[in-house]
Protein backbone atom coordinates (compact mmCIF):
# COMPACT_ATOMS: atom_id res chain seq x y z
CA UNK A 1 0.00 0.00 0.00
CA UNK A 2 1.05 3.62 -1.04
CA UNK A 3 2.44 5.83 2.16
CA UNK A 4 3.83 9.20 1.66
CA UNK A 5 5.16 11.60 4.50
CA UNK A 6 3.27 14.75 3.56
CA UNK A 7 0.52 16.56 5.65
CA UNK A 8 -3.40 16.83 4.33
CA UNK A 9 -3.16 19.14 1.95
CA UNK A 10 -0.41 17.93 -0.21
CA UNK A 11 -2.60 14.32 0.46
CA UNK A 12 -5.66 16.32 -0.88
CA UNK A 13 -4.31 17.61 -3.54
CA UNK A 14 -2.78 14.85 -5.07
CA UNK A 15 -5.89 12.23 -4.86
CA UNK A 16 -7.79 14.82 -6.21
CA UNK A 17 -5.50 15.29 -9.70
CA UNK A 18 -5.69 11.71 -9.59
CA UNK A 19 -9.23 11.27 -9.38
CA UNK A 20 -10.10 14.26 -12.28
CA UNK A 21 -7.85 11.90 -14.57
CA UNK A 22 -10.29 8.49 -14.01
CA UNK A 23 -11.30 7.92 -16.93
CA UNK A 24 -15.66 7.92 -17.62
CA UNK A 25 -14.95 4.12 -18.18
CA UNK A 26 -13.32 3.60 -15.18
CA UNK A 27 -15.62 5.35 -13.33
CA UNK A 28 -18.56 3.60 -15.18
CA UNK A 29 -17.15 0.46 -13.94
CA UNK A 30 -16.24 0.90 -10.54
CA UNK A 31 -19.96 2.22 -10.25
CA UNK A 32 -21.67 -1.04 -11.92
CA UNK A 33 -19.51 -2.78 -9.67
CA UNK A 34 -20.30 -0.86 -6.14
CA UNK A 35 -24.36 -0.98 -7.43
CA UNK A 36 -23.35 -4.98 -7.38
CA UNK A 37 -21.64 -5.07 -4.01
CA UNK A 38 -23.93 -3.06 -2.36
CA UNK A 39 -26.14 -5.84 -1.27
CA UNK A 40 -23.10 -7.81 0.62
CA UNK A 41 -23.84 -4.95 3.50
CA UNK A 42 -26.14 -7.71 4.74
CA UNK A 43 -23.45 -9.57 5.83
CA UNK A 44 -20.53 -6.83 6.02
CA UNK A 45 -21.47 -4.47 8.10
CA UNK A 46 -25.19 -4.63 8.59
CA UNK A 47 -25.33 -8.06 10.10
CA UNK A 48 -28.89 -8.15 9.35
CA UNK A 49 -31.29 -8.11 6.57
CA UNK A 50 -31.70 -4.74 4.70
CA UNK A 51 -35.24 -4.52 4.51
CA UNK A 52 -35.14 -3.36 8.51
CA UNK A 53 -32.23 -0.76 8.15
CA UNK A 54 -31.32 2.52 8.04
CA UNK A 55 -28.57 3.43 5.84
CA UNK A 56 -27.38 7.06 5.68
CA UNK A 57 -25.45 7.65 2.31
CA UNK A 58 -24.16 9.92 -0.05
CA UNK A 59 -25.05 11.23 -3.47
CA UNK A 60 -21.56 10.63 -5.12
CA UNK A 61 -20.45 13.32 -7.95
CA UNK A 62 -18.49 12.21 -10.98
CA UNK A 63 -15.22 11.77 -10.32
CA UNK A 64 -16.41 9.96 -6.87
CA UNK A 65 -16.69 6.20 -7.15
CA UNK A 66 -20.20 4.99 -7.58
CA UNK A 67 -23.57 6.51 -8.66
CA UNK A 68 -27.25 6.75 -7.48
CA UNK A 69 -27.43 3.16 -8.63
CA UNK A 70 -26.12 2.03 -5.48
CA UNK A 71 -29.05 3.75 -3.27
CA UNK A 72 -31.43 2.42 -5.79
CA UNK A 73 -30.50 -1.20 -4.82
CA UNK A 74 -30.38 -0.37 -1.52
CA UNK A 75 -34.05 0.95 -1.53
CA UNK A 76 -35.08 -1.68 -3.40
CA UNK A 77 -34.60 -4.16 -0.55
CA UNK A 78 -36.49 -2.21 1.40
CA UNK A 79 -34.32 -0.32 3.44
CA UNK A 80 -34.61 3.35 4.83
CA UNK A 81 -32.02 5.50 3.07
CA UNK A 82 -31.36 9.43 3.87
CA UNK A 83 -29.19 11.49 2.03
CA UNK A 84 -27.35 15.11 3.29
CA UNK A 85 -28.86 18.19 2.77
CA UNK A 86 -26.17 20.85 3.15
CA UNK A 87 -27.69 23.98 5.08
CA UNK A 88 -26.69 27.56 4.48
CA UNK A 89 -23.48 29.33 6.83
CA UNK A 90 -20.49 27.81 8.04
CA UNK A 91 -19.80 24.38 8.14
CA UNK A 92 -21.87 22.64 10.40
CA UNK A 93 -23.63 18.97 11.26
CA UNK A 94 -25.18 17.41 7.83
CA UNK A 95 -29.22 17.75 7.87
CA UNK A 96 -30.66 14.79 6.23
CA UNK A 97 -33.78 13.92 3.68
CA UNK A 98 -35.41 10.25 2.61
CA UNK A 99 -33.87 9.22 -0.96
CA UNK A 100 -36.87 7.69 -3.09
CA UNK A 101 -35.41 7.57 -6.04
CA UNK A 102 -33.01 9.56 -8.54
CA UNK A 103 -35.74 11.93 -10.16
CA UNK A 104 -36.45 13.86 -6.82
CA UNK A 105 -33.08 15.31 -7.10
CA UNK A 106 -32.30 18.76 -7.34
CA UNK A 107 -29.09 20.75 -7.50
CA UNK A 108 -28.43 22.36 -4.02
CA UNK A 109 -25.24 23.98 -2.32
CA UNK A 110 -21.63 23.45 -4.21
CA UNK A 111 -23.44 22.10 -6.94
CA UNK A 112 -24.46 18.74 -5.00
CA UNK A 113 -27.66 17.05 -5.48
CA UNK A 114 -30.28 16.38 -2.72
CA UNK A 115 -33.93 15.88 -2.60
CA UNK A 116 -36.25 18.26 -3.07
CA UNK A 117 -38.29 17.12 -0.07
CA UNK A 118 -38.04 18.26 3.21
CA UNK A 119 -35.18 17.55 5.69
CA UNK A 120 -35.69 15.15 8.59
CA UNK A 121 -33.33 16.73 10.85
CA UNK A 122 -29.92 16.55 11.89
CA UNK A 123 -30.14 13.96 14.40
CA UNK A 124 -31.82 11.44 12.08
CA UNK A 125 -27.87 10.11 11.44
CA UNK A 126 -28.25 8.95 15.03
CA UNK A 127 -30.57 6.29 14.35
CA UNK A 128 -28.55 5.22 11.23
CA UNK A 129 -27.48 1.25 11.11
CA UNK A 130 -24.70 1.88 8.76
CA UNK A 131 -23.27 5.26 7.40
CA UNK A 132 -21.49 5.33 4.00
CA UNK A 133 -19.01 7.96 4.00
CA UNK A 134 -17.57 9.68 0.53
CA UNK A 135 -13.71 9.66 1.30
CA UNK A 136 -10.27 10.72 -0.93
CA UNK A 137 -8.61 8.04 0.72
CA UNK A 138 -8.80 5.81 3.72
CA UNK A 139 -5.94 3.87 5.76
CA UNK A 140 -5.87 0.36 7.29
CA UNK A 141 -6.67 1.81 10.63
CA UNK A 142 -9.92 3.80 9.86
CA UNK A 143 -8.14 7.24 9.02
CA UNK A 144 -10.51 8.58 6.39
CA UNK A 145 -9.55 11.38 4.34
CA UNK A 146 -12.03 14.19 3.38
CA UNK A 147 -12.51 17.36 1.21
CA UNK A 148 -11.30 19.11 4.47
CA UNK A 149 -14.70 21.89 4.92
CA UNK A 150 -15.11 19.22 8.30
CA UNK A 151 -19.41 18.49 7.50
CA UNK A 152 -18.41 14.89 8.02
CA UNK A 153 -16.66 14.87 11.28
CA UNK A 154 -19.04 17.51 12.68
CA UNK A 155 -21.83 14.96 11.64
CA UNK A 156 -20.62 11.06 12.54
CA UNK A 157 -20.31 11.46 16.31
CA UNK A 158 -23.56 11.22 16.17
CA UNK A 159 -23.87 8.25 14.78
CA UNK A 160 -21.65 6.44 17.62
CA UNK A 161 -23.91 2.89 17.04
CA UNK A 162 -23.67 2.85 13.11
CA UNK A 163 -21.20 0.89 11.35
CA UNK A 164 -19.27 3.72 9.21
CA UNK A 165 -18.26 2.78 5.87
CA UNK A 166 -15.58 4.62 3.50
CA UNK A 167 -16.25 4.60 -0.08
CA UNK A 168 -12.91 5.01 -2.35
CA UNK A 169 -11.45 3.46 -5.45
CA UNK A 170 -9.18 0.22 -5.16
CA UNK A 171 -6.06 1.91 -5.11
CA UNK A 172 -7.45 4.77 -2.08
CA UNK A 173 -6.47 2.50 0.73
CA UNK A 174 -3.61 3.69 2.21
CA UNK A 175 -0.75 1.85 5.20
CA UNK A 176 -1.37 6.05 7.19
CA UNK A 177 -2.91 9.12 6.03
CA UNK A 178 -2.23 12.47 8.75
CA UNK A 179 -4.79 12.49 11.22
CA UNK A 180 -5.95 15.26 13.12
CA UNK A 181 -7.87 15.06 16.94
CA UNK A 182 -10.87 15.60 15.97
CA UNK A 183 -10.98 12.96 13.36
CA UNK A 184 -13.82 10.20 13.38
CA UNK A 185 -12.65 7.24 12.09
CA UNK A 186 -14.59 4.51 10.02
CA UNK A 187 -14.55 0.89 10.39
CA UNK A 188 -14.72 -0.88 7.38
CA UNK A 189 -14.03 0.75 3.49
CA UNK A 190 -16.19 -0.51 0.40
CA UNK A 191 -13.91 -0.70 -2.82
CA UNK A 192 -15.02 -1.88 -6.48
CA UNK A 193 -13.07 -4.60 -6.51
CA UNK A 194 -13.02 -6.05 -3.15
CA UNK A 195 -15.86 -5.37 -1.76
CA UNK A 196 -16.53 -4.25 1.91
CA UNK A 197 -13.53 -4.99 4.08
CA UNK A 198 -13.43 -4.26 8.30
CA UNK A 199 -10.56 -2.13 9.04
CA UNK A 200 -8.60 -2.24 12.40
Amino acid sequence: MERMGHGKAQWRERLTTRRIARTGDEQASAAVRLTALIGEIESGPLGRPLRTATIAAYLPQPPEPGDTGMLDALVATGATVIVPKVAPGPPAPLDWARYEDAGQLVVARFGLREPAGAAVGIDAVGGADVVLVPALGVDRRGVRLGRGAGYYDRTLGAAADAALVAVVYDDELFDELPEDPLDVRVGWVLRPGTGFTPLT
